[in-house]
């Protein structure tokens, strides 16, 4: 039951910061420093909008305008992360039914059981689906980055809504993979 109760956390954790990189616009951070320190800007993108905070403090987010005009990375990975966080909630209810400690299908082992590795198996999926966008992303930045046609002030670089989304997807992927070997078929 311990181990249960460990992978369970883990990937509640690991839904958090899905949910987190969601709402960050942190994925992609580019700094543009002109010829004085005074027009210094940092932007960063995120999957729902682009803020630019400038040296003086100043801070400003627009959200995108059209879902056309964003990029494939983008607009995948606006899908893939939302439906990651509905596929995890799916999963914490399966899990809640058929973890040991609950008085879910007290009577019918077998079918709780089989509950338990379904919410194991559901929170891995979500983990991949959470790992798909923002390895791709991550691959569209660097790409970007070593691109010879980039120009050097607007060379992107790895967000931190990028590491949180591996580390996430990893949680997700570890905890489902823990839930599932708690129970025997």
């Amino acid at each position: 039951m311990d181990t249960q109760l460990v992978g369970f956390c883990l990937a509640i954790v690991g839904f958090l910061g899905t949910i987190l990189i969601c709402g960050l616009p942190m994925w992609k951070v580019t700094a543009f420093v002109g010829a004085n320190i005074i027009t210094a800007q940092v932007f960063w993108e995120g999957i729902w909008m682009n803020c630019v905070i400038q040296s003086t403090g100043h801070s400003q987010c627009k959200a995108y305008d059209s879902l056309l005009a964003l990029p494939q990375d983008l607009q995948a990975a606006r899908a893939l992360i939302c439906v990651s966080i509905a596929v995890c909630v799916v999963a914490i209810g399966l899990t809640v039914v058929g973890a040991r400690c609950t008085n879910f299908l007290r009577y019918d082992w077998p079918s709780k059981s089989n509950v338990g590795i379904a919410g194991g198996v559901v929170f891995i999926l979500a983990g991949v689906l959470c790992l798909i966008p923002v390895c791709w992303s991550a691959h569209s930045i660097i790409t970007g980055f070593y691109n010879p046609l980039a120009t050097q002030e607007r060379r992107g670089e790895l967000g931190a809504s990028i590491y949180v989304g591996w580390v996430s997807g990893a949680l997700l992927v570890i905890g489902g993979g823990m839930l599932c070997s708690t129970y025997r078929c």
